[in-house]
């Protein structure tokens, strides 16, 4: 069995964060249900300016915190703005048989979107925490790594920052397509933000935090300190409201259980036979 490497862009800024438990763990759990000979490696993408080299089979690239328009010009924004077009003429490349795949969450979701020009980056008006559903569009349908998925699905989205206003032409010239897009709130003059849009044939981003799992999400949400932070940013209501729908086996859980393991599942299908 080829073993499968993977690199794990850390764009948290050397915060405490639940992100890269997650993820490590996502991986821990594959390796064991899926018999998946993976290692990873993880770069510390801001405070370190670490990025990776074209060496992986597979990139999963963070949330984080922070603007990521204020960054624009900054060290380590230019330089992953330069891994990723280092990526995309690779794969571009027809004599690069083995193709690399990657995938944004949250923050390298914006960048991404950013370098593609596909979207509007804006700050929202208030900050979006807590478990929300989301709306496939046709394009989300059919797209294998929402495979297994409910349409609306439910996602765990904490972000001050959005995608709007896509770049249709933009989108048609580079291949890429809207997967899926915030609840519909008719009573709100607010457009929806686009919450996943698949880059091309080897790059998808999500918006929201696919590699949130229930359990440890509703422990850490319990800890007296998180507790008191989110009652005092967001209401009691807002903190009772997340335990419920993390606690329920068809929301979240089901989300982790799918878009990032269908993603790497998938990658791994192509890599062994390019």
């Amino acid at each position: 069995m080829k073993k499968i490497k993977i690199a794990i862009l850390d764009l948290y800024d050397g915060q405490q964060n639940e992100g890269m438990r997650c993820i490590r763990e996502m991986l821990v759990r594959m390796n064991i249900d899926y018999n998946q000979a993976l290692e990873w490696e993880e770069f510390e993408v801001r405070c370190k300016q670490e990025l990776p080299s074209l060496e992986f089979d597979i990139y999963l690239s963070s949330g984080g915190p922070g603007s990521p328009l204020e960054s624009e010009g900054m060290v380590w924004d230019n330089a992953y703005f330069k891994w990723l077009s280092d990526l995309v003429a690779w794969n571009n490349t027809a004599n690069n048989i083995n193709k690399k795949y990657a995938f944004f969450i949250c923050h390298s979701y914006q960048l991404a979107c950013r370098y593609f020009g596909l979207g509007h980056v804006t700050k929202r008006k208030s900050t979006a925490f807590g478990v929300f559903p989301l709306h496939r569009l046709e394009a989300g349908l059919d797209e294998p790594v929402f495979k297994g998925l409910s349409n609306p699905f439910y996602v765990v989205d904490s972000r001050d920052f959005q995608v709007i206003q896509p770049q249709l032409d933009r989108m048609q010239d580079i291949g890429a397509e809207l997967l899926c897009i915030e609840k519909e709130r008719p009573h709100v003059a607010l457009e929806r933000a686009i919450m996943a849009i698949r880059f091309n044939a080897y790059m998808v981003g999500t918006q929201f935090h696919p590699e949130a799992d229930a359990q440890g999400m509703s422990m850490y949400l319990k800890r007296d300190d998180k507790k008191k932070t989110v009652i005092e940013n967001h209401g009691q209501e807002k903190w009772e409201s997340m335990i419920e729908q993390l606690n329920d086996p068809e929301k979240i859980s089901m989300t982790n259980s799918h878009v990032l393991p269908n993603f790497i599942v998938q990658a791994i299908a192509k890599i062994n036979n390019p």
